[in-house]
């Protein structure tokens, strides 16, 4: 069994580790811990919740503690961009913890928050500074910090800062870091328009691949609603969060008014709900997350700024109210329950104009979602290549349906109201592009 001393890691980093019960490196570590303490840049493939942070956050502690430089005023020595404000959050609490012992400083900077709190920070200087692209961009513009002294860049989930129209924040900002410096890239897909860009900025890199792309949760019990139009989505998912007063639920919607109108309707109907989008400021959000994890809110509901880096255990339900336009952004979100080995719940509604989503999903993930209630439209058959969704009983068998054993590919009639169902939410429309640089930097400015 490999443990963490068998990467290389020096004793500063062991001890951080084993304060925190960290025992065994995930699959990611130990193939890029090696890696990224040689020097060599890197590309990493994996989903969220493998362990990405420790990957390169662990080498990237090793190097700033050996080079032992100190910090000057305004500079940044390290600097992680990922594309949201709650996985900036997660990434900085993360190496807080692994750094606790050590004299290196690590500071955010997003939108939403005080950007002259951040200016002050900033101008004692930072080791290691995670951020998101837009705000970054406008405290370069003030003069508030600079990067001609950042050694080290990592770009976490890079695919989705491109999905959410970052590129030229992206590209702006590489080119203030200097060329000699050692480069991360971190995505759960592998798309051109990332393959372009770790071609530009990467040399010789390494590349590393975990869970491969369309791999969902292997806990998760997946289902769809097929339904007529919001009122029915609206009716399921009252009755269905009726059925499961104790559980916790995150409900994805497209669009951050929908997520409004949709968390504020729950709320009027005597659900503890709470929401969480770019229209609502950092101290909104971190509000939100913390009612939801504390148990005073049940439902959370939200846009794809949640599908990632949100690590909530206790999730039992993700209710895709609308699908996502992006497959990927499917596999993202319902890897939000059957966190930490729990068994979880996620179920799609969809409308007639969603199917072509639903099998674009079914293609990726290799799986038919079973059908809680509903029909598909006429004459429409699924993907070819995905398989039926097989619902595990308590011993680990294969369940059956009311009718007694269910043929392969047959589909999963109507469940009975007393067993588990599940359903649907949404996406922040991540696959638009931003029509003119003004609305990517508000955008920006907004996670």
């Amino acid at each position: 069994m490999t443990k963490f001393s068998d990467l290389g890691l020096g004793p500063k980093n062991l001890a951080a580790l084993e304060a925190l019960n960290f025992s065994e490196p995930t699959p990611i570590q130990k193939q890029a811990i090696p890696v990224v303490l040689s020097g060599r840049d890197l590309i990493g493939l994996a989903q969220t919740g493998t362990g990405k942070t420790a990957a390169f956050g662990l080498p990237l502690i090793e190097h700033l503690l050996r080079d032992e430089a100190q910090r000057e005023p305004k500079a940044v020595r390290a600097l992680i961009l990922a594309p949201t404000r709650e996985l900036v959050t997660q990434i900085a609490t993360n190496l807080k913890a692994l750094v606790r012992q050590t004299k290196l400083k690590v500071n955010i900077v997003v939108g939403g928050a005080s950007i002259n709190r951040q200016t002050e920070v900033l101008a004692r200087g930072t080791d290691i500074l995670v951020a998101t692209p837009g705000r970054l961009i406008d405290l370069t513009e003030r003069r508030a910090l600079n990067l001609t002294a950042t050694r080290y860049l990592v770009l976490d989930e890079a695919d989705q800062m491109l999905d959410l129209g970052f590129i030229h924040d992206l590209r702006k900002i590489v080119r203030l870091v200097p060329k000699k410096r050692q480069t991360m890239l971190f995505s759960a897909t592998m798309p051109k328009a990332i393959a372009d860009l770790a071609a530009d900025y990467l040399t010789d890199p390494a590349k590393v691949e975990v869970n491969p792309p369309g791999k969902a949760a292997d806990k998760v019990e997946q289902f769809v609603h097929f339904v007529a139009g919001r009122d029915q989505k609206a009716q399921i998912l009252r009755d269905t969060l009726k059925e499961n007063p104790d559980g916790r639920s995150i409900v994805f919607l497209r669009t951050k008014h929908s997520a409004e109108k949709l968390s504020k309707h729950l709320i009027n109907i005597g659900f503890a709900a709470a929401s969480i989008h770019g229209n609502k400021s950092q101290g909104q959000r971190e509000r939100a997350l913390k009612a939801f994890k504390d148990g005073e809110a049940r439902v959370l509901v939200a846009t794809d700024v949640a599908a990632r880096g949100i690590d909530i255990p206790g999730v039992t339900h993700v209710y895709n109210y609308d699908l996502p336009t992006v497959p990927d952004a499917y596999v993202h979100r319902i890897g939000r329950t059957a966190r930490a080995g729990r068994d979880g719940i996620a179920i799609a509604f969809c409308a007639p104009d969603d199917i072509k989503l639903l099998r674009d999903i079914e293609k990726l993930t290799g799986i038919a979602l079973t059908v809680a209630s509903g029909e598909p439209p006429a004459n429409e058959r699924p993907a070819k290549s995905a398989q039926p969704a097989r619902r595990r009983g308590r011993g680990g068998q294969q369940a059956k349906s009311e009718g007694g054993e269910r043929a392969p590919g047959q589909q999963r009639p109507a469940r009975n109201k007393n067993k588990r169902r599940a359903n649907a939410g949404g996406n922040n429309n991540t696959n638009r592009r931003r029509p003119n640089r003004n609305a990517e930097r508000r955008q920006s400015g907004a996670n």
